[in-house]
């Protein structure tokens, strides 16, 4: 670091030089401050105590000593205002990706309830055009069907395998007591007729086929928009930065510290500012390794979506597959009873006689699917290809964000200057030779800018990268076709109005509420500069001296007006 402690001296010595400079000049030669009172201004402050000429600097804490348009009271507003700005750098930075997440999760959750709501509606007319009454009569068990699907879907802790085993359990029992209405059937003989339907299997291969294609779609489309939910919440608190004092102290120095020395149009140079906000966002860089992950376990499951566990494929049918498995117990319907009668013993005649067979009659109209031409058409203008085609692009774009987050910053225009030796490197106008540091905290230890403790990590960004590992993983299962408990979102009394319950793991408001903003070392920059204001020497002659001696090491390095 040969070069750095040599950069350090030339700052020193220069910055020495132009103070004694200006001390020579005297009074006579102190320049205007009017540029600097017009931008002042244009910030919103007032300007009862803005200098008209430059004054004396050592009252300054932050800024370079030396002569200066900037009072005590106006470096603390610039400090002030240097900490708002960041936090809008921020945010604004962050805006398309943090409304990518919201505007997705809006989309997939509307269009997958909508996808229910219509499977729902299809059935219920398919069935009533059927058996009209008899069936409304005993329509519940199919309310019931999709009102434990959406509840799964939203976050309800609902065990799928048995929700749609005890489904068709209810379904055999209303299904075989209406084919058989002469017989009087009491629950314990309709319990042992449940016993053996795995046997004798009464709907066919039906409910094994559905169960296993509607349980991995369900997973996938669940674990995916709580994805997209976990995804948005992580984005917005991390977005809400937590400034640490230092940061506070080198964005103040960056962009306003120009203004103190009298050039306030002069931007900071591009890797200047890349060394002041790769030591801000330090934080926010460590979260970039699980979110990758967890962007790269989002794009599997959507895969998942638009493969083998295709959502609409699956749900749009359930009405098609529930009448071609009732349709095969009517067609089997003697053969079966007659296996129940031998198996749980022969049923009371429910003494009705004949009329009761009317009930049975019925039966033997088919279940007539819709034609193309009939079918119910969802309202969603996307299908679900185009959507998940469109997440994934987005997602694909938010690899890497929050360490990529600094050079996107400071890659603005309206922010650095591109020309290095037009722009403010911290002390003056010219070049910025220290090298630009590496992406997160560990690696501030060097950052020339920003002095962290790299001992104490953000606690708020510790808990988003927990909660995205978590997520995670639960994607990674959901991958597999495995499911996963999610912490029903009834019992923590926060459900919303999206249908999105939020998982074990996610991000809750209490744990925002419960973080303690992480405790910064003390800010060790410009120390020198404090003290060689305590020691300056107002003899002339001496500073004649001195300035004879490094005018000449500095004169490559001033760009004074």
């Amino acid at each position: 670091m040969l070069w750095f402690a040599m950069w350090r001296l030339q700052v020193v010595v220069c910055s020495l030089w132009l103070m004694l400079s200006t001390s020579v000049g005297g009074e006579s030669k102190a320049r205007s401050c009017s540029e600097v009172r017009q931008a002042y201004h244009a910030k919103g402050f007032s300007l009862v105590h803005v200098p008209h000429q430059e004054i004396s600097g050592e009252h300054l804490r932050v800024c370079p000593q030396g002569y200066t348009c900037c009072t005590s009271d106006m470096e603390d507003k610039l400090n002030q205002q240097s900490k708002l700005e960041f936090e809008k750098l921020v945010e604004d930075s962050s805006h398309n990706m943090r409304v990518t997440f919201v505007s997705s999760h809006k989309k997939f959750d509307e269009f997958f309830l909508e996808l229910l709501d219509n499977s729902e509606r299809s059935l219920n007319s398919m069935f009533s055009r059927t058996f009209g009454k008899l069936y409304m009569k005993n329509s519940e068990v199919f309310q019931d069907l999709f009102t434990e699907l959406k509840r799964y879907y939203t976050g309800g802790n609902v065990n799928l395998e048995e929700m749609l085993n005890d489904f068709w359990s209810r379904l055999l029992e209303q299904m075989f007591q209406l084919l058989n209405s002469q017989y009087h059937f009491t629950d314990d003989y309709l319990e042992c007729i449940s016993k053996y339907s795995d046997q004798l299997k009464p709907f066919g291969d039906v409910p094994r086929k559905l169960k296993a294609q509607v349980t991995r779609a369900l997973i996938a489309a669940r674990t995916f928009v709580q994805g997209l939910m976990v995804g948005r919440e992580v984005a917005n608190r991390v977005a809400k930065v937590n400034v640490a004092p230092a940061c506070v102290r080198a964005m103040t120095r960056m962009l306003y510290c120009p203004y103190c020395r009298n050039i306030p149009g002069l931007k900071p140079c591009q890797n200047y500012c890349q060394n002041v906000m790769r030591g801000c966002l330090a934080n926010q860089a460590d979260l970039d390794l699980e979110w990758n992950t967890f962007t790269d376990a989002m794009l599997l499951v959507a895969e998942r979506l638009q493969g083998p566990f295709h959502i609409d494929t699956v749900i749009e049918p359930i009405d098609i597959k529930i009448s071609e498995a009732i349709t095969t117990m009517q067609d089997n319907n003697k053969i079966l009873s007659t296996k129940f009668f031998q198996s749980c013993g022969p049923p009371k005649p429910s003494g009705l006689g004949r009329s009761a067979r009317g009930i049975s009659d019925v039966f033997s109209a088919r279940f007539r699917p819709y034609t193309p031409e009939e079918k119910p058409t969802t309202t969603t203008e996307t299908s679900l290809d185009r959507l998940v085609i469109d997440i994934r692009e987005k997602f694909q774009m938010s690899k890497r964000f929050w360490s990529n987050l600094p050079d996107d910053i400071c890659g603005d225009v309206k922010l650095t200057e591109s020309d290095e030796e037009q722009c403010w490197n911290s002390h003056t106008k010219g070049r910025y030779f220290p090298e630009v540091v590496k992406e997160g905290l560990t690696n501030q230890l060097n950052n020339p800018e920003v002095n962290l403790d790299i001992t104490r990590p953000d606690t708020l960004i510790r808990q988003q990268i927990m909660a995205l590992r978590v997520m995670s993983n639960k994607l990674k299962n959901a991958y597999n076709g495995n499911d996963i408990y999610f912490q029903d979102s009834s019992d923590e009394g926060s459900t919303s109005g999206s249908g999105s319950g939020c998982p074990d793991g996610c991000t809750t408001e209490a744990v925002v509420a419960g973080s303690e903003a992480p405790v910064i070392g003390a800010d060790r920059s410009d120390v020198h500069t404090a003290e060689a204001g305590k020691t300056q020497s107002h003899r002339p002659s001496l500073l004649i001296m001195t300035m004879a001696l490094i005018a000449s090491f500095c004169a490559i390095q001033s760009r004074w007006r």
